[in-house]
């Protein structure tokens, strides 16, 4: 983009970097940026370069946090013997808007995906074993991704846990609320059929 100041080039360049902008988008954006008071430009870049140096992961599950153990493992009135293993921490935000589930969480850090070159030794797995040998848990709620990675993860993790005698569940795949069943493909068509249950 030689039309634009080196300054504004290299700031359209690193907003495009980000997952979902596109070069139009980063160029309003860098736009905008450029367009907002000192004090508000320097807010937003305070905020970047704060919780950049502030987060980390949490010593127990492996979520984004600021405090080490997590807000989620510090809360003693949590139901000990449920974890529920998810791929990412934007995932444990996805679980805990429902307000439903209360036991605590096992973030990987991403999904078996042998075509990526990510095996089990890529993923946050080892510490789970171990939180699994050391607490006393009834039951693993797997919730990845329902694709061919997340499908490929959930099996493993499920052979890998069954013969401790922990139960392994899935969370629930199909049609979504709202869906038709005219625009579901085949494969979620299936999941649906298999996950039927008596009303």
């Amino acid at each position: 983009m030689k039309y634009y100041a080196k300054p504004l080039n290299k700031l359209i360049n690193e907003l495009s970097k980000l997952p979902g902008i596109g070069g139009k988008t980063a160029q309003r954006l860098a736009f905008h940026i450029l367009s907002m008071d000192d004090k508000s430009a320097a807010e937003l870049a305070g905020s970047i370069t704060d919780a950049k140096k502030s987060m980390t992961y949490c010593s127990v599950c492996g979520n984004l946090t600021d405090t080490d153990p997590c807000v989620i493992c510090s809360d003693e009135s949590r139901d000990r013997s449920i974890i529920c293993v998810v791929e990412s921490p934007k995932d444990v935000v996805a679980m805990e808007k429902i307000r439903e589930y209360r036991g605590y969480y096992h973030v990987l850090h991403g999904a078996i995906s042998p075509m990526d070159g990510v095996g089990p030794d890529d993923i946050n797995l080892k510490s789970l074993i171990v939180r699994l040998q050391n607490e006393e848990v009834k039951e693993l709620v797997i919730a990845t991704n329902p694709n061919i990675e997340g499908e490929a993860t959930a099996m493993y993790i499920a052979r890998l846990i069954k013969p401790s005698g922990i139960r392994v569940t899935r969370i629930a795949h199909g049609i979504p609320v709202g869906g038709d069943l005219e625009y579901a493909d085949e494969v979620t068509l299936l999941k649906a059929m298999e996950g039927r249950r008596e009303l």
